[in-house]
Formats: C-alpha cells, sequence, structure tokens
C-alpha cells in the first residue's frame, strides 16, 4: 500500500517563502513555483515533495510534467541518433 502524500497549507508555504500570497500565485502562472492542490472551496495546499525541490533550488525547480517532458524528450534523442556517429 503506497504511503499517503503530505501537503502543505498556505500559512506554511507563505512563512517557508516569505512571499506574499500574491507572488506565490504570479509564479504558479509563470510555471516557476509548483501549482496548489485543491482540497474544497476554501482550502488548498502543495504537495510536499514538490514543494520540498523548489525550497532546495527555486531557481532551477521545474515541474514534475516539466521534467517527464525533457526526460522523454532525452529519450528520444539517443533513440532517434544514428549509429556510428557523433
Amino acid at each position: 500500500m503506497p504511503h499517503p502524500e503530505h501537503t502543505v497549507l498556505s500559512a506554511t508555504v507563505l512563512a517557508r517563502t516569505g512571499l506574499s500570497r500574491s507572488a506565490i500565485y504570479r509564479k504558479i502562472a509563470e510555471d516557476t513555483f509548483p501549482a496548489q492542490l485543491k482540497f474544497s472551496t476554501n482550502s488548498a495546499g502543495w504537495r510536499e515533495p514538490n514543494f520540498n525541490r523548489w525550497v532546495a533550488d527555486p531557481v532551477r525547480w521545474r515541474s514534475e510534467e516539466e521534467i517527464g517532458h525533457v526526460r522523454l524528450d532525452a529519450v528520444l534523442l539517443t533513440i532517434a541518433r544514428p549509429v556510428g556517429r557523433r
């Protein structure tokens, strides 16, 4: 059975990042900050592992979806490269 994923609530995100609420939402729109999960009409949070990756390296952070595309592109490029050519 997989372990449940922990979430980080807005107050914690604001405190740990030092960013304003509007700055966080702007960064989400620019895809430079993890998108939040909507729990209900009045409640949202962030996946803790994804948020922790951003905290560890905010400049180089990329969304999980974007990371998947980059990895897929690298695999396709490796497969498509002719044998014997550099």
